[in-house]
């Protein structure tokens, strides 16, 4: 009986506010019920919100805010579940201190730490949005006008992040090698070759963190072999510049 009558309620709420839902079929009535009832979908401001929606977004916003408070971030930013193919015009991590993990990354993720990989970075750029004059606004113009100088150094602070908060920083390597691109050259980019951010980014936690490394988790994953089978020059260089003893800035390709 209870629940007959708390179909009836929803039954009664969409019969006054049905012209105000959106994403409804064109027989809104028996689909909600048939949702509500199966706990498929729920119901918020007279909007059908899918339960896998729903999901999908405590599970980005717990690892995300376990990376903020294991580092102790006092900065505000909230974590927001973008399933639309339009991306959202601009940085809004840095425009809005909200970071926004799309439809097209999230199929990517294959653990909690590729998905911490992602949100890290996206938390340290956001982060910096807060720093210098004018509230962060002229720190938050210079990563947008040139991003590529920055870039190395979130891909570092995500390491950091991601090790704080308990998860392997390899998965940062395993993410990027399956979700960005290669181009060219990066010369007249707005960003570095990604075999050069990789590069870097094992390079550091090989410095920083090798017990990652001497206990690699990620040994048998396919993306990680697929990153040493095409890092081998850039690993090269770095073998040589660790048996030279060099503190030089390693140019990698």
């Amino acid at each position: 009986m209870k629940k007959i009558f708390n179909v009836f309620l929803v039954l009664l709420l969409f019969s006054v506010q049905i012209v105000n839902a959106q994403n409804i079929s064109s027989e809104p009535q028996k689909d909600i019920v048939k949702g509500i009832i199966e706990n498929q979908i729920t119901v918020k401001n007279g909007s059908v919100i899918f339960i896998d929606d729903m999901k999908i977004q405590n599970y980005i916003s717990n690892i995300g805010m376990k990376i903020l408070n294991a580092n102790k971030i006092d900065k505000r930013m909230a974590f927001v579940f973008h399933k639309k193919d339009a991306k959202i015009k601009g940085e809004p991590s840095l425009t809005r201190r909200q970071i926004v993990v799309y439809k097209d990354d999230i199929k990517f993720v294959a653990d909690d730490s590729e998905l911490a990989a992602y949100l890290a970075r996206e938390i340290a750029k956001c982060a910096s949005s807060y720093d210098g004059m004018w509230n962060g606004f002229v720190s938050s113009a210079q990563i947008k006008l040139a991003p590529k100088k920055f870039e190395l150094y979130f891909d570092k602070r995500a390491v950091d992040y991601m090790v704080a908060a308990g998860y392997n920083p390899l998965a940062l390597i395993t993410f990027i090698n399956k979700s960005y691109e290669q181009k060219r050259f990066d010369k007249i980019s707005n960003h570095n070759l990604t075999s050069k951010r990789l590069a870097n980014i094992y390079e550091y936690i090989y410095t920083k963190y090798p017990v990652f490394l001497a206990d690699n988790e990620y040994i048998n994953n396919e993306a990680y072999q697929n990153f040493l089978l095409n890092s081998l020059e850039n690993r090269k260089k770095l073998h040589e510049k660790i048996k030279t003893g060099s503190k030089e800035r390693i140019n990698y390709e």
